[in-house]
C-alpha cells in the first residue's frame, strides 16, 4: 500500500504560481512513477504530468507544457508540481497518483494508488 497527501493548493490570479506537493508513505516510493492529474467541475479528469521513477523522464499535456514542471525528491518521498503562468481554466481539484508499471498513462487506468486531491482556483 502508498498512502499519498498533497498540498500546496489555494487561490491565485491568472498569471501568478503554485507548488503543489505529494508526499508518499508505505511502499518503497522511489519504485513508482508518479503522475498528476486534474478535474475541473463538470469535466472528466485529464492528465497533467508524469515523471519516471528515476526522475530521468517526463512527459506533460500539452495545455500545460512550457508552464508546469514536476520533479521528484526520491530522498523525500515527495512529489512536486510547478505552476507558472496560471490561467483560469488550470482551475481544478489536483490528484496526485502511483503507477508501479508505466511512466506514461495518459487515461490513469494504471495508476495504482491516488491521493485525496488538493484544489486549485485561479481567478481571472
Amino acid at each position: 500500500q502508498v498512502q499519498l497527501v498533497e498540498s500546496g493548493g489555494g487561490l491565485v490570479q491568472a498569471g501568478g504560481s503554485l507548488r503543489l506537493s505529494c508526499v508518499a508513505s508505505g511502499r518503497t516510493f522511489s519504485s513508482f512513477h508518479m503522475g498528476w492529474f486534474r478535474q475541473a467541475p463538470g469535466k472528466e479528469r485529464e492528465f497533467v504530468a508524469a515523471i519516471r521513477w528515476s526522475g530521468g523522464n517526463t512527459h506533460y499535456a500539452d495545455s500545460v507544457k512550457g508552464r508546469f514542471t514536476i520533479s521528484r525528491d526520491n530522498a523525500k518521498n515527495t512529489v512536486f508540481l510547478q505552476m507558472n503562468s496560471l490561467k483560469a481554466e488550470d482551475t481544478a481539484v489536483y490528484y496526485c497518483a502511483a503507477d508501479p508499471i508505466y511512466y506514461i498513462d495518459l487515461a490513469g487506468s494504471g495508476y495504482d494508488y491516488w491521493g485525496p486531491g488538493t484544489q486549485v482556483t485561479v481567478s481571472s
